[in-house]
């Protein structure tokens, strides 16, 4: 997935506080947990709750949230259509990131196990 350098800035830029309670909403709606929620975005960047919660209050932009985490060595693992583009197609690796991130979001909103996505 080929995207334009304006779009690759904006979602660079955007706070990953501003969009945290956008994730809680869309999860808890759905019958899940912010918990839940924080798990899995723990595992995805291997951050503690404490690091989680201290790009929260900082309101750090995805480029910094993801240029500090730890990616969880099976995030290659996450597949699949995402706002209509294939995660695993997507060239730009912060983009991609945010996608997998997103992914994971959606399939704990749909009802899967954690297991399956956790990618164990």
């Amino acid at each position: 997935m080929q995207i334009n350098e304006a779009q690759q800035q904006r979602i660079a830029n955007m706070s990953f506080a501003s969009v945290y309670p956008h994730y809680i909403a869309k999860v808890e709606k759905k019958g899940r947990s912010k918990a839940e929620l924080d798990e899995v975005i723990l595992w995805l960047t291997g951050y503690t709750a404490d690091e989680l919660q201290a790009h929260i209050n900082s309101k750090t932009n995805f480029e910094n949230f993801f240029g500090q985490a730890r990616l969880h060595p099976n995030a290659h693992l996450i597949t699949g259509v995402i706002c209509g583009y294939r995660v695993e197609d997507i060239e730009h690796p912060l983009t991609q990131q945010v996608r997998y991130l997103d992914k994971l979001v959606d399939e704990l909103a749909k009802g899967k196990k954690m297991e399956k996505i956790l990618r164990q």
